[in-house]
């Protein structure tokens, strides 16, 4: 990543990690992400928490009707990434 890209993405990742309520975070996002894509993000987060608490594949595209390419994603995430297992415990 570009140097001038990498400093944009910290000072995203900066600002995010300065919100303090649901309220301000619901207001920023509105502001940065159009409404599917913030449906979308709420969508992997929900998808990841069933894979947590042991759900299969197909029991997770029922209730979040989530693309197999999405939730195949989400679950290598959920396996090796470092994000969900950090804040869905």
């Amino acid at each position: 990543m570009p140097k001038k890209d990498e400093s944009m993405t910290n000072e995203l990742f900066e600002l995010i990690a300065s919100i303090n309520t649901p309220e301000d975070c619901r207001a920023l996002f509105n502001d940065l992400c159009t409404i599917k894509e913030v449906e979308q993000m709420a969508q992997r987060v929900k998808a990841a928490k069933l894979l947590i608490e042991g759900k299969t594949y197909n029991q997770v595209i029922e209730e979040t009707d989530i693309s197999s390419a999405t939730l195949s994603r989400v679950s290598r995430c959920v396996q090796h990434g470092d994000g969900y297992s950090r804040f869905l415990k």
